[in-house]
């Protein structure tokens, strides 16, 4: 393993030195708000201890990144494939328009988390969320999985702020409570998830989870689950035509 030491490091040496770097499993150490870090990445192991600025792993094309701390805005923006584990919380626009690969996030998310997230043929994006999430979460999301769990907080307090999933026409969001998010649309589906869905798609998202961040993934599925999802009947047609 690499090991770098990144305080009062600029970031674009810090991330010159990440891609010149011939070991695939490299550690940043003292990372203080460095931009654009694991940028398009392929191959590496990337392990990073302190808090990344803006853009950690933006166009992540299959590498791995790992941070003991929090994160700034846009984690994962349009990323490819690969994974992002942050144990911390992070800021707003965390997976923007991501199209592969999973970001995993201890605690909680700012405002438009998964915007534009979007899906094709056998790729999909996973974006989960251990806290809460803000305003506009899955906004006009095309394909994918985002999960919010809620941990920390009270039994059915609200796991996102205003707008859920506004404007989304294709993918799920699935949130640990019964309650219903704050200003859904009524053009979109709130369904309870049954126990088999919770078996079949919730339990390996959780248990990776889970494993990721020391949690236990048979307790958190003891909760009951919701889902939100477009109503295939309504594609938002009276927004374009005359009905």
């Amino acid at each position: 393993m690499e090991i770098i030491n990144a305080k009062n490091m600029d970031q674009r040496v810090l991330c010159d030195l990440i891609k010149k770097e011939r070991h695939l499993d490299i550690e940043i150490r003292s990372c203080c708000g460095q931009r654009y870090i694991g940028c398009g990445m392929k191959k590496a192991n990337i392990y990073i201890i302190g808090t990344p600025g803006n853009a950690l792993g933006a166009f992540l094309d299959g590498a791995s990144i790992k941070v003991d701390g929090n994160a700034e805005d846009a984690v994962g923006d349009t990323m490819n494939r690969g994974s992002i584990y942050i144990d911390g919380s992070v800021g707003d626009a965390a997976g923007y328009a991501m199209r592969g690969g999973k970001i995993f996030i201890h605690k909680s998310a700012g405002y438009r988390a998964g915007v534009n997230m979007k899906a094709y043929k056998e790729t999909s994006p996973l974006l989960v969320i251990g806290g809460t999430a803000g305003s506009f979460l899955g906004e006009y999301l095309a394909g994918g999985t985002i999960v919010v769990l809620g941990l920390g907080e009270k039994k059915n307090a609200p796991l996102t702020g205003y707008f859920c999933g506004n404007g989304m026409y294709n993918g799920k969001i699935y949130l640990r409570t019964t309650e219903r998010p704050i200003g859904l649309s009524k053009h979109l589906l709130l369904n309870k998830v049954s126990q088999e869905e919770k078996e079949m798609v919730l339990r390996p998202i959780i248990e990776e989870f889970a494993e990721a961040f020391n949690e236990d993934a048979n307790e958190i599925l003891k909760s009951d689950f919701i889902a939100v999802e477009p109503d295939p009947e309504n594609r938002y047609r009276e927004l374009y035509a005359a009905i």
